[in-house]
C-alpha cells in the first residue's frame, strides 16, 4: 500500500499532466491557424478539425472561443485589417500616396492574407456572401462616407477595383511588376491621377 502510494507520487511529480492553457495565447494561435488555412484553401475545404490539429487542441475548444466555422472565418478575415489606412491622411494627396504604395511598398503580411482569403472565397457561395457583407460594413460603408457626394458608392467600388487589381497583379509577379525602375516610376505617375480623380469626384 505504501509502495503504491510512493510510486503514484513519483509518477505525478515526473508526469504532472498537461499544463493549463493561456486562454489569450490559445485564442491567438487558433486565429493564426485559421487565417493560414483560409488563405491557402477554399472555405468549403477547411474543417474545424484541420485547424484544431494545426494548433494541437480539441475542435470543441475552437467552438468555445469562436462559435461556428462562419464566426471563425469572419474573425480571421477581420484580423487582416479593414482598409481604414486608406482613409488616413489628406484627400488632396491620396492618389500620389496610394499609387506609390501600390507600386513600391511591400505589402504587410496581414494584408496579403486578407487578399488571399477573399480570393479563395470566390469558389464558395457562403464565403463569398460573408466577404461581401463584411466589405460593405467595414470598408465600403466608411469609404463612401469619407468620399461623400451623390456618386460615392460608384467611386468607392471603382477605387477598390483599381487598388485590388493592381495589388493582385503585383503579387502574381512575386511582389513586383517585373519592369524596370523607371517604368515603375512612370506607372506610379500614371496611376496617381486616376486614383485622385475618383477621390475628387
Amino acid at each position: 500500500m505504501i509502495y503504491g502510494y510512493c510510486l503514484w507520487s513519483v509518477i505525478t511529480l515526473l508526469c504532472p499532466g498537461p499544463r493549463p492553457r493561456n486562454a489569450a495565447a490559445t485564442r491567438t494561435a487558433i486565429l493564426d491557424a485559421a487565417r493560414e488555412r483560409f488563405a491557402a484553401e477554399s472555405y468549403d475545404d477547411v474543417g474545424m478539425r484541420d485547424i484544431a490539429r494545426d494548433v494541437g487542441v480539441d475542435a470543441a475548444l475552437i467552438s468555445r472561443y469562436f462559435g461556428s466555422k462562419d464566426d471563425l472565418f469572419l474573425a480571421a478575415l477581420d484580423s487582416c485589417g479593414d482598409g481604414s489606412a486608406l482613409m488616413q491622411g489628406e484627400k488632396a494627396d491620396f492618389g500620389r500616396r496610394v499609387a506609390h504604395e501600390i507600386v513600391f511598398e511591400p505589402k504587410k503580411a496581414e494584408k496579403l492574407k486578407g487578399m488571399s482569403i477573399m480570393l479563395r472565397s470566390i469558389g464558395s457561395a457562403k464565403a463569398s456572401e460573408m466577404v461581401q457583407n463584411t466589405c460593405t460594413q467595414r470598408f465600403f460603408g466608411p469609404l463612401e462616407e469619407w468620399l461623400s457626394g451623390p456618386d460615392a458608392t460608384v467611386r468607392a467600388r471603382l477605387l477598390a477595383g483599381f487598388i485590388m487589381g493592381m495589388s493582385v497583379s503585383r503579387e502574381l509577379g512575386g511582389g513586383s511588376f517585373n519592369i524596370e525602375p523607371a517604368q515603375c516610376e512612370e506607372m506610379r505617375d500614371r496611376l496617381a491621377p486616376i486614383l485622385q480623380s475618383l477621390i475628387d469626384g
